[in-house]
């Protein structure tokens, strides 16, 4: 059977198909954060009710729908647990305006689809509010708003494009009220922004290393925070930015020492004492992308704490800089940092011998291979013993892969004399395992290394396929010293040679294929859109409204001041609207203004015309009423229908005018 032509069907299956298309766009950005048995059920019921639509079939009766209504209501609950919060409650409200359609039978109905399609539309943003989900839900938004003009559009078959041309006209209207209220209206934490739980799931940085756990980081090429500096950036083998830090290990996993500092805001602790910076400070703004944890990313080392509009940062006994609250939101702050600093006690304190402990049982070879370390090196100093371990990395055949393969139980042996390739993580936990076997106290830095500048708008993007683990050792007399063992096995991947790059899609490699430097382009173009989007829009704080207020004169402001500001601007543009109103009464059709003075002149002499009286008929009256004194006023009137009516136009406009003033009225 052949379908119908599109031209061909009926009104309200042709409204039907489009809002049912409507609907599919909006819910295509969900699909990733959907169960799979909520989207296979969106689709199946759209494709349903489509059928329906184009073949004039009969809607499902209620038996079908409630059934139905009853997987949805049972699939929530299984797959969430629970019918409340995010996730369940956007599972639901996508499946229910799903059903709805198989009950589109009137008007009625048509309302509630759209009304649960601009919530829907709303529900994308709980999960991204990117630039490319802003763009797609802006485009939804005009469909469904042509659909609602549609509905109201009278009887007969008018064109999608007429209704389409009106959504778009009331959207462009309502644009400036839309910008007013975004840039005035007061910013309440916690009722502006995303719900707390929008960020699971995602990775970042772990309270944890296991072997594998940043490798598969690493394959992500999403941005992780960006970064602009005051003046010349430092050089790209010292751009390191400090995360969590490891030192507690248990033979196959790294954790902190202090496990409370993983998740737990610390004490205050706005500086380290043990913590010196030499030479001039780097100065840089970071945009943190949200990664629900509390780590605040600084370059190493940060000697003050970040300026944070909203949250306080302290600092942990290992520089780690963390918020009193996890970051689920698009953070923006400033820091000052030191590439050249020194930290750490001179000389051995009580809480040094925990940097030096190891599980017993675990790595029995790369004891062996300590040992033989002293006996090449006997007497040595620590110094000398990380030169030699370091040199047994540079000259022992290993290599630097995102391939390590599955460990087993001594990890450190299996890298230093099985497998001799790994990530990062695998050659700064063995390099650890080593000095600690040494008797040299170390530990695990995580965090991210480089970067690449975008040359469209100078920021430098730091993504999470620069995740990168390296090594602090504490020496007498120089403290806590970054030893990267990763450099010596591959020098690249801390320069500018060799930097991590996860396979690129296939429109990405074709135009690679293509033109390289267009793609660099067009990547780099994208990437600056992203990077305005996030710092004009997604991080426009309350603090920045108040910068605005203070820009205006204010100069202690408030958010009553940012009200009252709000207020006299909507009651600006209420009288701008009624003024605008009045100009376009006076501009309302200047021959019918003129026929409404004559009726006023007339009515003052005793004589009541209706308003649908025509010009031709009021000379009759007039004439009828006062004789030959009224031929004058006929004669004006008799030309004032024949410039409006007749196929010669007689008189212009202005002269009728004129003429008018020169009248003589009857009395």
């Amino acid at each position: 059977m052949t379908l119908p032509r599109l031209a061909s069907l009926p009104r309200d299956s042709r409204d039907t198909l489009f809002l049912l298309l409507v609907i599919g766009w909006v819910v295509l950005p969900q699909v990733t954060n959907l169960p799979w048995w909520c989207s296979l059920l969106v689709a199946v019921v759209l494709a349903w009710r489509g059928t329906l639509a184009v073949q004039a079939r009969p809607l499902p009766s209620r038996w079908w729908i409630a059934g139905l209504l009853a997987v949805t209501l049972s699939g929530t609950w299984m797959t969430h647990g629970t019918l409340l919060g995010r996730d369940a409650g956007v599972t639901l409200i996508v499946a229910l305006m799903a059903l709805k359609t198989l009950e589109l039978r009137a008007r009625r109905d048509a309302f509630v689809v759209f009304f649960l399609g601009f919530f829907t539309m709303l529900t994308n943003f709980f999960f991204s509010q990117s630039l490319a989900v802003a763009a797609a839900m802006l485009l939804g938004l005009l469909g469904l708003l042509t659909a609602l003009v549609n509905a109201h559009m009278p009887v007969g078959r008018p064109p999608l494009l007429q209704a389409a041309k009106t959504a778009a006209w009331m959207a462009l209207l309502g644009a400036p009220v839309m910008a007013v209220l975004f840039v005035l209206f007061p910013r309440f934490a916690p009722l502006w922004g995303i719900p707390g739980d929008a960020m699971s799931g995602r990775s970042g940085l772990s309270s944890q290393m296991q072997v594998g756990n940043i490798a598969n980081l690493a394959l992500d090429d999403s941005i992780a925070f960006r970064v602009r500096f005051e003046g010349p950036p430092p050089a790209q083998a010292d751009l390191y930015f400090r995360g969590p830090v490891f030192s507690d290990f248990d033979g196959r996993e790294w954790r902190p020492l202090l496990p409370r500092l993983a998740n737990r805001f610390p004490p205050l602790r706005l500086a380290d004492p043990q913590l010196v910076g030499f030479g001039t400070p780097v100065r840089y703004e970071v945009t943190l992308e949200p990664h629900n944890r509390p780590w605040l990313l600084t370059l190493d080392a940060a000697t003050e704490a970040p300026q944070v509009s909203g949250m306080r940062a302290a600092m942990t006994s290992e520089l780690t800089w963390v918020g009193s609250a996890p970051v689920v939101d698009l953070l923006r702050y400033t820091a000052a940092s030191h590439v050249n600093f020194r930290h750490g006690p001179q000389g051995r304190i009580a809480v040094l011998p925990e940097y030096s402990a190891l599980p017993p049982g675990f790595n029995p070879r790369t004891t062996e291979l300590a040992r033989t370390l002293r006996r090449e090196n006997p007497g040595s100093a620590p110094l000398v013993l990380v030169q030699a371990a370091l040199r047994h990395l540079r000259t022992g055949g290993y290599t630097y892969t995102l391939e390590p393969g599955v460990y087993g139980e001594h990890t450190a042996d299996e890298f230093w004399f099985d497998r001799k390739e790994g990530f990062c993580e695998h050659i700064a936990s063995a390099f650890v395992v080593l000095m600690r076997e040494l008797d040299i106290p170390a530990r695990i830095v995580t965090g991210y290394q480089g970067g690449a500048v975008n040359p469209v708008d100078g920021y430098w993007a730091v993504r999470q396929s620069d995740a990168h683990a390296w090594t602090e050792v504490w020496l007498e007399n120089r403290g806590w010293v970054r030893v990267d063992p990763t450099a010596v096995v591959a020098p690249g991947r801390t320069g500018t040679l060799q930097r991590l790059t996860p396979p690129r899609g296939v429109v990405a490699s074709a135009i690679d294929s293509v033109n390289p430097d267009v793609s660099a382009f067009l990547r780099a173009s994208w990437e600056a859109m992203n990077n305005r989007w996030n710092q004009t829009i997604l991080n426009y704080t309350q603090s920045r409204q108040l910068d605005l207020l203070r820009n205006l004169g204010f100069d202690t402001p408030s958010w009553m001041d940012l009200a009252r500001v709000l207020i006299a601007v909507v009651v600006l543009v209420a009288l701008g609207g009624a003024a605008w109103s009045w100009w376009d009464r006076l501009q309302h059709d200047p021959w019918l203004r003129l026929l409404a003075r004559v009726r006023k002149q007339l009515r003052q002499a005793g004589v009541e015309v209706g308003p649908a009286t025509p010009p031709r008929e009021i000379a009759r009256l007039v004439t009828t009423r006062f004789g030959p004194d009224a031929r004058g006023l006929a004669d004006w009137l008799l030309k004032l229908e024949a410039q409006r009516y007749a196929r010669v136009p007689g008189a212009s406009l202005a002269a009728l005018r004129r003429e008018f003033q020169q009248l003589s009225w009857p009395h």
